[in-house]
């Protein structure tokens, strides 16, 4: 089986797991603006990763768009943010990103990542100002809320190898 992965990354989050993913299944890695579709074609399996903007997977329409052209390999996509791993999450970035469709052929990941004010392009320093302005008007803040708003401060990191073995098992399960 070969396995191509596939990433967008702004901050390096996702690119740390891209790397560990190829490393774990010796697979071919592809920055995603180095990447066409034709590309793809010798490949079984197809993993791509982006972080998340305003629930949005970073550059995850490469695959949607292209989804009748993929339908015969595996399919896997991985998201990261700063948010905690919860069920209520990963819905909701499976259901903003994916028509129930495409979620017939696409298996989705959420890889938690985290936060660093300090690395954004000015353009998203901006967006997340205004998200930031948004959080501290609320009365009441969650957990992740106040979270959220204390790493603008001091930067987050969430990124650990051992969060990309389930989806390491869900690939190597049709290899074995």
């Amino acid at each position: 089986m070969k396995t191509a992965v596939i990433y967008k990354s702004k901050s390096g989050f996702v690119k740390q797991y891209a790397e560990w993913i190829a490393e774990s299944l010796s697979a071919d890695i592809y920055e995603c603006s180095n990447v066409n579709i034709e590309m793809l074609s010798p490949y079984d399996t197809i993993i791509y990763g982006g972080g998340l903007y305003a629930v949005g997977i970073n550059g995850v329409k490469m695959i949607t768009q292209n989804l009748d052209q993929l339908k015969s390999k595996k399919i896997v996509v991985f998201a990261t943010g700063a948010s905690s791993s919860t069920e209520a999450v990963i819905n909701e970035v499976r259901n903003k990103n994916f028509t129930s469709e495409q979620q017939k052929y696409i298996s989705f990941f959420y890889l938690r990542g985290g936060f660093d004010y300090y690395k954004l392009k000015r353009f998203d320093k901006v967006l997340m100002i205004l998200m930031k302005w948004k959080i501290k008007s609320k009365k009441e803040l969650t957990a992740d809320e106040k979270g959220m708003l204390a790493a603008y401060d001091q930067p987050v990191n969430f990124v650990r190898k051992k969060n990309i073995d389930e989806m390491i098992r869900y690939v190597k399960d049709d290899r074995d």
